[in-house]
């Protein structure tokens, strides 16, 4: 059964908890007002800024390289230690996570495994149970899940939580380095867009599209499955918790919609359990296995699955 709303009052209290330093403070003030920046500036410049063919395919491109990044990289490989990657490839995967500004592959992995120890209970950092009943609690708990859990000046003690990844050199030094990787997820399409237009205007498109929007998608994908998947959606496995299966998030997210599924076996490769089941971060994953850029890869055992698997009344 789904676990009884808590009070909102005990959302964090059970957990170890630091403040973020200011460098994080910031990001996290941009990313609740980028979109709308985003919007009002193209809204104003719409005339001159309209999309060309190159920054809508950079979009695409950062778009999958970040999200990526986030899925493969932060969530699956570092926070489940569902695969263990060659160090090229780590690297690569936590700056690719970086660049969506979530936050450090070490910081992002302190929440995430937090989360998944107090799923929807006391202690969960972004829970929507627990903020009132009828449509107004509702609201309340998708707005707290989906974007005002990250404006906490709070957040879970890392130290408590990551203690394998920091003892990682490298993930400690692109964690780090990640105040600076947040700068170059913009200044990057600033320069391309400059190289390629050879206009302030051209470059400003550039950045808009595959900086800014980029980012603003990116980000609203990963907090869509903090909010809508613990909301609506179908469950097919049991689980202490409210996560759901939803399936036209599939493909935005590449495969993370597959959430009570993931749930209910967090350390899988794979989130797609079921015939049907789009996810195109395990499809990744297995490119790696093939390519013996990765190993040790928690692949799913159908009679495992059935144990857990929900029947029908």
């Amino acid at each position: 059964m789904p676990p009884k709303p808590l009070p909102l009052s005990e959302a964090i209290g059970s957990v170890p908890m630091a403040r973020r330093r200011v460098g994080d403070m910031s990001v996290t003030w941009l990313v609740i007002l980028a979109p709308l920046a985003c919007l009002v500036g193209a809204l104003l410049t719409w005339p001159t800024l309209r999309p060309h063919f190159a920054d809508v395919a950079l979009f695409l491109v950062i778009f999958v390289i970040s999200g990526l990044g986030v899925t493969v990289g932060y969530h699956r490989t570092f926070a489940h230690r569902a695969m263990r990657p060659r160090r090229a490839l780590k690297i690569v995967l936590a700056i690719a996570g970086s660049i969506s500004l979530e936050g450090g592959p070490l910081t992002w992995s302190a929440m995430h495994r937090v989360h998944h120890k107090r799923s929807d209970r006391p202690g969960d950092p972004h829970s929507p149970v627990g903020h009132g009943g009828g449509m107004l609690g509702s609201l309340r708990g998708f707005l707290h899940a989906h974007v005002g859990w990250i404006v906490n000046p709070r957040v879970p003690d890392r130290s408590d939580h990551v203690d394998d990844l920091a003892a990682d050199r490298d993930l400690r030094i692109v964690n780090g380095f990640f105040p600076l990787i947040a700068v170059a997820t913009f200044l990057v399409p600033l320069a391309l867009g400059a190289v390629l237009h050879r206009t302030w205007a051209g470059a400003l498109g550039t950045l808009m599209w595959a900086g800014v929007l980029r980012v603003t998608l990116t980000q609203h994908v990963t907090f869509s499955i903090n909010s809508i998947c613990h909301m609506v959606g179908r469950r097919s496995f049991k689980t202490t918790d409210r996560s759901r299966n939803v399936w036209w998030l599939a493909l935005p997210s590449f495969g993370e919609s597959w959430h009570n599924n993931h749930h209910a076996f967090p350390r899988l490769a794979r989130h797609g359990l079921d015939r049907g089941q789009v996810d195109l971060s395990a499809l990744v994953i297995r490119l790696f296995e093939k390519l013996r850029w990765a190993d040790q890869i928690e692949w799913p055992d159908p009679a495992i699955l059935e144990r857990k698997r929900l029947r029908a009344a």
